[in-house]
């Protein structure tokens, strides 16, 4: 992630082998010694990366979350850690914000661990209508694992780029009180708007998913509809320290689509922010011109947001 400053990175360990070195911790956590089902299912990528896998009832699976540990995580084996979620895209998974960003150099020093989620292929975290509760896998299933098994606190902030963004909100809305922070960049905010119950159906159906499989029709089901879309839950924002993020779309230059789909999602932004004004709930909004639904203007409005969420997370910016 360009011009994001960066920390020295140290050692990692586990819970489970706290009392161990550094070193013979790592060796704990990735590969098995502890006998422990996390331990098995857990696999290293990088000093403070690994990739777990979780068993989820809400999915019917196994699911991944990647893990970005803190620096001091072995050597401080009392101490307990925020938790910044990350959400990714449409077409997309939970690698994405290793792959597309430099959030492992950028996170490296501070105190804080970075969960990454699975939210399937159309990266829609939502309950399913008869199908995976991806809702319930990222917020009832994921935390308690990592309050038990890798030591993070009750304080918890959201971000999210496209569908992740519209989790990120959705999530926070959903569940007031739950994150101290929420993020959007480029997010689906208000899924009945004019034109969007056709973008999701779209999404849902590049991947060969019946559109109805979501929440259903989105006339005969408006209830449901309505039930998932953070505009119309906007009251459970009060309180969340708030990011929207947003292009026009309108001249980006290049691929036209990723300009077109951002200018699609415009005027939902817009009215979502209107509503949490007319509802007195702060949020500190960035509507640009041009732009497109893409990580060349995801990454820095990820910094721009960062000193909110660092503040939400009670670490340094």
């Amino acid at each position: 992630m360009p011009h994001l400053p960066q920390k020295p990175a140290a050692g990692v360990s586990r819970r489970t082998v706290a009392r161990a070195t550094a070193a013979a911790g790592l060796a704990a956590l990735f590969g098995g010694a502890t006998g422990t089902a996390t331990a098995r299912a857990a696999t290293r990528l990088g000093p403070r990366t690994l990739d777990v896998s979780v068993p989820s009832a809400a999915l019917g699976r196994s699911a991944p979350v990647r893990l970005i540990l803190p620096s001091d995580f072995g050597a401080r084996p009392e101490k307990k850690y925020p938790v910044l979620y990350l959400l990714h895209g449409a077409h997309d998974d939970y690698t994405s914000w290793t792959r597309e960003t430099d959030i492992e150099a950028f996170t490296a020093g501070r105190d804080l661990i970075v969960a990454m989620p699975d939210a399937g292929p159309t990266g829609i975290p939502s309950a399913w209508r008869g199908g995976p509760d991806y809702e319930t896998f990222q917020m009832k299933e994921v935390p308690p694992l990592l309050a038990r098994d890798y030591r993070a606190s009750g304080v918890r902030a959201v971000a999210g780029v496209s569908t992740g963004g519209y989790g990120a909100m959705a999530h926070a809305a959903r569940h007031p009180g739950a994150f101290t922070a929420a993020a959007s960049y480029s997010g689906i905010l208000d899924t009945t708007a004019p034109g969007v119950p056709a973008i999701m159906d779209a999404i849902v159906a590049r991947e060969n998913l019946p559109a109805a499989s979501l929440w259903g029709n989105p006339v005969f089901n408006l209830l449901t509809w309505r039930d998932f879309n953070p505009r119309a839950r906007a009251t459970g924002l009060r309180g969340t320290a708030l990011y929207v993020s947003q292009g026009s779309g309108v001249g980006n230059g290049g691929d036209p689509l990723p300009g077109i789909l951002e200018s699609a999602l415009w005027p939902s932004a817009q009215g979502f922010a209107r509503t949490l004004a007319l509802m007195g709930i702060p949020a500190t909004t960035h509507f640009y011109g041009g732009g497109g639904h893409d990580w060349a203007h995801w990454k820095p409005e990820f910094t721009a947001s960062w000193p909110i969420l660092a503040r939400a997370l009670g670490v340094p910016e």
